[in-house]
């Protein structure tokens, strides 16, 4: 977008989980940076919060996982769903912008189909792991998608649904890390080991694989005892994970804010990591490691039966290959995972196999190009410009 808008947008977000609150925040700094007197309103967490969101309600309530976790609180979200719908009808924002959590954001959307207010999704569901048919659905509502994978587009825009490929947000903190700051933050000696464990961010992964993840160490202290174990979380859990790592071998850290995460990736030698975004945040810092993930046995038993690909790992599948092994339901267990991290934490093939993938999947997803939080703004303000040209309903108050 090369012109500004002449007047002040408002703009609506809504992220249900930490991974979204992320995106949003960088989403809004980037809208900021060109249009300063943007207004922001909708659902958020603490990063966008500090970029000046008022969220409707705390955004943690929104952040459940998996059938056997979400029935409980099914309710509660059907009403959230209600309030931000009648919110956004309200406030007549000049866009909507759900970010990820599917669930409650499609029906949202579902609920704002037709009101003449622009409906953009930031994150494409996994059509291509499961449920093809997604794309065809949502198709029906949205008025444009924001794609992190760049093999994404082509499933929705055949349905007809405008797609951009952004590239993965991911890619924006590289390089954020200070390896020798969070050292000498830690007396850390430069000659000692860092494994950093990530055990997640929803109550549910933590207390799953804590439990797995601190035989790992116990195993780990026997051949690498100067090793130090970083355990970077968030606030939600940290308590959880304090409680839980207190007595651990290893004599963990434990880390909730974002610059001492990154300045503690830079400083890793290797990793232990449950699913999701944050293997792809390993690999852009460069820190080879392994997944351990565990699902509820109901919400496993349904995945088997709707998953079409044999990994979950973003960079496996950008790449496709298994370049980062994965250790899954029955699988995960220190047994398994030992072995591997004993290798990653040595001089082996299987480490500098993985630092070179790393660096041919970072640039498949946007390394070297400018910010997908900047290339998202675009969209966005295109949108908003568009809609707002005389004839074609504007919706700005």
């Amino acid at each position: 977008m090369t012109e500004p808008l002449m007047t002040a947008p408002k703009i609506m977000l809504v992220a249900g989980e930490a991974s979204g609150d992320q995106l949003g925040g960088r989403l809004m700094a980037a809208i900021k940076g060109r249009l300063p007197q943007a207004e922001f309103i909708g659902v958020g967490g603490p990063r966008m919060v500090g970029e000046g969101l008022d969220s409707l309600f705390p955004m943690d309530e929104m952040s459940v996982m998996g059938l056997a976790e979400i029935l409980p609180h099914i309710p509660h979200l059907l009403k959230r769903i209600r309030q931000t719908a009648e919110f956004a009808l309200a406030q007549k924002p000049d866009v909507v912008i759900t970010i990820d959590a599917p669930d409650f954001s499609f029906r949202v959307g579902k609920k704002l189909k037709g009101k003449g207010i622009p409906l953009v999704h930031y994150v494409a569901p996994s059509v291509w792991a499961w449920r093809p048919g997604r794309a065809k659905k949502i198709a029906a509502f949205l008025d444009h998608l924001l794609a992190l994978l760049p093999f994404e587009p082509p499933y929705f825009e055949r349905e007809g649904l405008a797609t951009t490929f952004i590239g993965h947000s991911a890619v924006e903190e590289r390089h954020g890390g200070d390896a020798t700051r969070f050292r000498q933050v830690h007396q850390i000696a430069p000659e000692t080991k860092i494994l950093t464990i990530l055990p997640g961010s929803r109550n549910s992964e933590v207390t799953r694989l804590l439990p797995v993840f601190r035989l790992v160490c116990e195993r780990l202290a026997v051949d690498f005892p100067n090793i130090r174990v970083v355990v970077p979380t968030v606030s939600k859990v940290a308590t959880i994970v304090r409680n839980e790592v207190g007595d651990w071998p290893l004599n963990p850290i434990v880390l909730t804010d974002d610059q001492g995460r990154r300045d503690a990736f830079a400083a890793s030698h290797a990793a232990l990591a449950a699913s999701g975004t944050v293997s792809l945040e390993l690999a852009i810092s460069g820190v080879p490691h392994v997944i351990g993930y565990k699902l509820s046995p109901i919400t496993a038993w349904i995945a088997r039966r709707l998953l079409r690909i044999d990994t979950v790992t973003i960079v496996n599948l950008v790449l496709g290959k298994k370049l980062i092994p994965e250790f899954l339901q029955q699988d995960c267990e220190a047994n398994r995972i030992v072995p591997v991290l004993q290798s990653l934490i040595g001089d082996s093939t299987l480490r500098h196999t993985q630092l070179a993938g790393f660096e041919t999947a970072t640039t498949l997803l946007g390394f070297g190009d400018r910010p997908p939080s900047e290339k998202a703004a675009d969209v966005i303000l295109e949108i908003i410009e568009k809609n707002s040209s005389p004839g074609t309903g504007n919706t700005a108050q």
